[in-house]
């Protein structure tokens, strides 16, 4: 016994031993490697769908590619950053416009955003409890959601008409709160139509990413803080809005992403011109590309517009991550 086991020792601490032991690295690299080589179909698939036409914007930003250019836009002279200079002349015609536009888009896109959070959180923690009937509910919270965004808007064009609109129905000859019929398509009220739309499409997905989120909060925590007399509002302000900040962080960034870059419902609304109270900046590119024919000025605002994304996401992400690692410090 005790010549033995220095002998086995000896074996398993001896070179071929642990060569026996050590996977061959060749299939350590076939298993590293073959998650990159599924995702390479679809890694091609992105690139030609999304970046190629992104790197092709940027080129065109530095044309002056015009209606004459059209049929061969590679031929367009190179204009610099003229187009830029033009898009961020804030004094002139069409820097001022631009200008315009972001505010109405900037503003557009925190109230919105701001009600989908508020609806679908409120939603959502009024969904946890059981009763009879919930589940039918839930499917109905998320139809504007699942509908879709053309049959919606549309729907929504004709209870927005003056004369024989359902909102004008309700709100003049039902409840008699104006009066006299409003434009809703048209002139201020725009705005209002549009922020309605907005949110009436994008508070069903802030209601069912909150509603996960809430899954995973453990009921005793609830349960632990009605022992302690904590009602709803303290237990909702101590317990659910902080179990779900990781949550609320993707929400409001993908929620805020997706307003400020929303072209269909604008455009399906109000058709190719909007309205100066509703002039999204997307629905505004769109006209500086294809209504005024000049693809280079629209394409250095696309391009303005990309960089101004990338500049609020990484600050958004800057600041989350810094409150996540305060937090768990």
């Amino acid at each position: 016994m005790t010549t033995t086991a220095p002998a086995e020792a000896a074996v398993h601490n001896s070179p071929s031993g642990a060569a026996r032991r050590t996977p061959r690295r060749p299939g350590r690299i076939r298993r590293i490697g073959l998650p990159y080589l599924l995702l390479l179909p679809a890694l091609l698939l992105e690139l030609l769908v999304h970046l190629v036409p992104m790197v092709i914007g940027i080129v065109m930003s530095f044309k002056e590619l015009t209606q004459f250019y059209i049929r061969d836009w590679g031929t367009a002279p190179w204009a610099g950053l003229s187009n830029y200079k033009v898009s961020v002349d804030f004094d002139a015609p069409v820097g001022e416009a631009l200008l315009h536009s972001f505010l109405v888009t900037v503003a557009f896109t925190l109230l919105s955003v701001g009600l989908c959070w508020l609806i679908g959180t409120a939603a959502a923690i009024c969904m946890q409890d059981t009763f009879r009937g919930r589940g039918l509910l839930r499917a109905l919270f998320l139809v504007p959601y699942a509908l879709p965004v053309y049959a919606a808007v549309i729907t929504w064009v004709f209870m927005f008409q003056h004369d024989n609109g359902l909102v004008n129905h309700v709100l003049h000859d039902q409840l008699h709160l104006t009066g006299k019929p409003s434009f809703w398509l048209i002139g201020d009220n725009s705005f209002v139509a549009l922020l309605t739309v907005s949110v009436w499409k994008g508070w069903p997905f802030a209601f069912l990413i909150v509603m996960a989120g809430l899954q995973n909060i453990p009921g005793e925590l609830y349960e632990a803080a009605a022992l302690d007399g904590a009602g709803m509002w303290q237990q909702i302000r101590r317990i659910t809005l902080p179990s779900l900040r990781p949550v609320n962080q993707v929400l409001v960034l993908v929620l805020f992403l997706w307003t400020f870059n929303d072209f269909n419902t604008p455009y399906v609304l109000f058709g190719k011109s909007a309205p100066e109270a509703a002039d999204l900046i997307s629905v505004h590119i769109y006209q500086a590309s294809f209504v005024t024919w000049n693809f280079g000025t629209g394409s250095a605002m696309s391009v303005l517009l990309l960089l101004f994304l990338l500049v609020v996401t990484g600050v958004y992400l800057l600041l989350t991550s810094r409150g996540r690692k305060a937090a768990d410090v």
